[in-house]
Formats: C-alpha cells, sequence, structure tokens
C-alpha cells in the first residue's frame, strides 16, 4: 500500500494590522509590546517629507524624502495612504505593503482614522482594524499629564482631538478599551491569531484539502 500523500505546508497572506487611538490610550505602548513579542510582525516604514533625526536610519525608521519627491511619488499613485501631520508629509509606499502580503509578512499601521480609511479603500480584504479606547476621559486626561511633557494648553488641545478622534470608532472592525496594558495586548495578540487563521488568506488551503482528501 501507498504511503498518504502527505498535504503541502500551509501558506498565507500577510495581514496589514492598523492599531490607532487618540493621544495617551496606549497606542504606542501596545504597539511596541506586540513587535517584541511577535517577530512575525514588522513596523510599517513611512515616506516622509520631515528632516532626519539624531539617531534615526534611513530605511528603518522612514524614507527621507524631499517635498518635490513626495509630490512625485502621490502623483504616481505610489502611497496606499498619505497625509499632512504637523507641517510635514507621511506616505506607506504601495509597493513594499504588496510584496510583504505576497511574501505572508504581517506589517503592523500606527496611523490615525483618516490614514485608516484609506487604506481600507486600497487594500480592504488584508486589512484588520484596531481601535483603542480609554476607560475614561478622565483617565486619559490623567495619563497625558503624568507624561509630564506637555503644557495645560496642549494637553487641552489633545484632549479636543481625542474626543474628535473617538467619534471615528464605528469604522474599525475591533474596539478594546485598555485598561490595563497586559489584558490589552493580549487581546490584541488574539485578534492577530484569528486573523491568520481565516481561510480566506491560506492560500495553499485548496491544494492542502484536496491532497487530504484525494480528490
Amino acid at each position: 500500500m501507498d504511503a498518504p500523500t502527505e498535504p503541502p505546508p500551509r501558506q498565507r497572506r500577510g495581514l496589514l494590522i492598523v492599531l490607532s487611538s487618540p493621544s495617551g490610550a496606549g497606542k504606542t505602548t501596545i504597539s511596541r509590546r506586540l513587535l517584541e513579542a511577535d517577530p512575525d510582525i514588522a513596523m510599517s516604514v513611512s515616506a516622509t517629507t520631515r528632516p532626519k533625526r539624531p539617531g534615526e536610519v534611513e530605511g528603518r525608521d522612514y524614507i527621507f524624502v524631499d517635498d518635490a519627491a513626495f509630490q512625485r511619488m502621490i502623483d504616481g499613485s505610489e502611497f496606499v495612504e498619505w497625509a499632512p501631520v504637523f507641517g510635514y508629509r507621511y506616505g506607506t509606499p504601495k509597493g513594499a505593503v504588496k510584496q510583504a502580503l505576497r511574501d505572508g509578512r504581517d506589517i503592523l499601521f500606527d496611523i490615525d482614522w483618516q490614514g485608516t480609511q484609506q487604506l481600507k479603500a486600497a487594500m480592504g480584504e488584508d486589512l484588520v482594524s484596531i481601535f483603542l479606547l480609554p476607560p475614561s476621559m478622565e483617565e486619559l486626561e490623567r495619563r497625558l499629564r503624568a507624561r509630564g511633557t506637555d503644557s495645560d494648553s496642549v494637553i487641552s488641545d489633545r484632549m479636543t482631538r481625542a474626543a474628535a478622534e473617538i467619534s471615528h470608532w464605528p469604522e474599525y472592525e475591533y474596539v478594546l478599551v485598555n485598561h490595563d496594558v497586559e489584558t490589552c495586548l493580549q487581546q490584541v495578540r488574539a485578534i492577530v491569531a484569528a486573523e491568520r487563521l481565516k481561510k480566506d488568506r491560506q492560500t495553499n488551503l485548496v491544494a492542502s484539502v484536496r491532497a487530504l482528501t484525494g480528490q
């Protein structure tokens, strides 16, 4: 009797994981911890017109370009999303994203609701969008003040912006309340694990099933 045929190894498309939140709700901390915990996730590298800061590395932190080059990239439809931020422009190059998806690599995006909408329009089927809420506006303000880096006027401005950003929570697939960093991180990791297993992302699933059933 012939030995049973081994099914081919499963393969999958990558994920585009978006984490959004108002400032102070924990997005940066959760993003950093997620990257540390999961080597299969890499941070998205954006192109920017912002000058390079000390210690930043070209191609690792950002792709640094001038205004003319950035505009040429816009005109050539080379971004999946881009936006002006505090006088500079930031954008995610389309080619790198598409290649990562084909290679089965996951990319993490730290972008706001506007960038998420652009990314959804361009790459919707591969997008996993997660919005982090603070436990309360009072707790959000406490966290902002605990940083000790912003003046009262800046904190007031951040709180106003936070209310506007929070109003977009229904546009996200997943909404988590960040009561505790560890719990929130585990919830995010559970979402990522489940999304990786969806049958639509298993590119070799049909061949695997046929090998199992001999059909």
